[in-house]
């Protein structure tokens, strides 16, 4: 196929290891469907500093640059992680597609193979996610946490093979499916079930943006990558986000869960055929910055979950317990 405009599909992404190698698999399947695409890296903000993703003001530090490319006409498409994205619309610009998700769970690399469980005390362990912070002094109040920034490599580095300057670190806490995307899997030691352990709104999640006055046939291709599960999940997994006012600075945790604890909604390589899953369930935590307390609240997917989990939360004192932006 050949695109009427400009005659092949020019697509940006950040330009770090991870964005490229999940924006290039994304659209092998375009490619493969005879358009030509070009794959247009951008250098963002947020990859112009080691400061912490908090410190930057979380949401959007990502997304900025992107998106003032696509409304230049520099591409005419941009691929984020949907995590990335701040939760009010931006004008001019549409999500066209949220492709099927990739594993939502955290996942920890260990120096010694060891899980989370068997760390020893005092064991240091390194996140940039206050979440994640929380969760591990939940689980275990006996390690020590260190904020850390970089990306993939980095990060595992301080881990499996610290240079001279690296400060080691015994583990790591990253999303599973950053990993899975740079052919890093085998590095990790354990994954954290979504049930105990509710990840960022969208994580395991690509959106593809366009403008919203985009030629019928770039509409059209992007479009066929959209997925309607996916599509469901990470809305509604948004708008708790929306409706909170939390940003990257909260410790929040949010899923879609199947009903069993413990289970993901349509895991990769799941052995339960779809049909077989329990009726999904919308799942939301917050967590005190330091993992002491916390408050949880679910509702079965659907229209209004988001708002029910959060009329909940709110109700048991989330805004009192976080950083939340709604109520203060």
């Amino acid at each position: 196929m050949t695109l009427r405009v400009g005659g092949r599909l020019r697509v940006g992404t950040r330009g770090s290891a991870l964005a490229l190698a999940q924006c290039t698999a994304l659209l092998a399947g375009v490619r493969a469907g005879g358009v030509e695409v070009e794959v247009v890296p951008i250098v963002s903000a947020g990859d112009r500093t080691t400061a912490s993703l908090a410190s930057l003001g979380g949401t959007g530090v990502f997304v900025t640059t992107l998106r003032e490319a696509l409304l230049t006409g520099e591409v005419d498409a941009i691929v984020h992680s949907c995590k990335d994205l701040p939760t009010a619309p931006h004008a001019g610009i549409e999500l066209a597609a949220l492709p099927r998700r990739a594993d939502a769970r955290d996942a920890l690399v260990t120096a010694t193979g060891a899980g989370l469980a068997d760390l020893p005390a005092g064991a240091v362990v390194g996140t940039g996610s206050p979440r994640r912070r929380a969760q591990v002094l939940r689980a275990r109040p006996d390690l020590v946490v260190r904020d850390i920034r970089g990306n993939v490599d980095t990060r595992l580095r301080r881990v499996l093979a610290p240079r001279g300057d690296d400060e080691p670190l015994d583990a790591v806490v990253l999303a599973g499916a950053g990993l899975d995307r740079l052919g890093r899997g085998e590095v990790v030691t354990e994954r954290f079930a979504l049930d105990a352990w509710p990840t960022a709104p969208a994580q395991g999640v690509l959106a593809v943006e366009i403008r919203d006055d985009a030629a019928a046939d770039v509409r059209d291709v992007v479009g066929e990558l959209d997925d309607a599960e996916a599509r469901a999940a990470a809305t509604a997994e948004r708008e708790v986000l929306r409706l909170l006012e939390a940003g990257c600075a909260a410790p929040l945790g949010v899923a879609v869960v199947d009903g069993r604890p413990d289970r993901p909604v349509g895991p990769p390589g799941s052995t339960r055929p779809t049909a077989e899953l329990d009726p999904p369930v919308l799942l939301a935590r917050v967590y005190a910055l330091d993992g002491t307390a916390m408050i949880d609240a679910r509702a079965p997917l659907g229209p209004g979950s988001a708002r029910a989990v959060v009329e909940e939360l709110l109700a048991a004192g989330a805004a009192d317990l976080a950083p939340l932006g709604v109520g203060r």
